[in-house]
């Protein structure tokens, strides 16, 4: 496996969750969010992916594309997802949901075709009483693979499920 591409963010996490997605697509974000995908803090489309968060302020966000899937490394994490989508434009955007304008949009490229996603969540529980500060971090791994399904790989301690 070998990294192609990197990219630190803060990004405006307004109402708990941000967005990647193809620059190109339109599709509903509210119909993305069920009780299932709440709880699981991941939300999927056909070609944008919902990241809930645990504040509704600037979180940071690591996007890492590779070539192949990564080497599992989940003993810092405190919760693992992964899931399929698609690239139609070859347009990539890390975006919050309520962020309009494009200069508010971190833009990356990507082939068009299927992809997988990981997204790794740490210092959930990490948040100030105010939920303004917090030590909470994203991980978005990137790379090339046919759809499959939905799955949590690591669950949070005590979580129901």
């Amino acid at each position: 496996m070998t990294l192609l591409h990197s990219i630190e963010l803060e990004i405006f996490a307004d109402y708990f969750q941000f967005y990647l997605q193809d620059e190109a697509v339109d599709e509903d974000w509210g119909t993305f969010w069920t009780d299932e995908t709440v709880e699981r803090m991941l939300a999927v489309g056909e070609c944008s992916v919902g990241v809930a968060t645990a504040r509704n302020m600037n979180v940071p966000v690591v996007v890492s594309v590779h070539d192949a899937a990564p080497e599992p490394d989940f003993g810092e994490w405190e919760l693992v997802n992964e899931c399929s989508f698609r690239v139609r434009s070859g347009q990539m955007m890390v975006i919050g949901c309520t962020e309009g304008s494009p200069q508010e949009r971190a833009r990356f490229s990507l082939t068009p075709g299927s992809y997988r996603l990981r997204v790794s969540y740490v210092g959930l529980d990490m948040v100030s009483d105010d939920g303004l500060e917090g030590d909470d971090f994203y991980r978005l791994q990137i790379w090339p693979s046919p759809r499959a399904g939905t799955r949590t790989l690591k669950e949070r301690a005590g979580a129901a499920g």
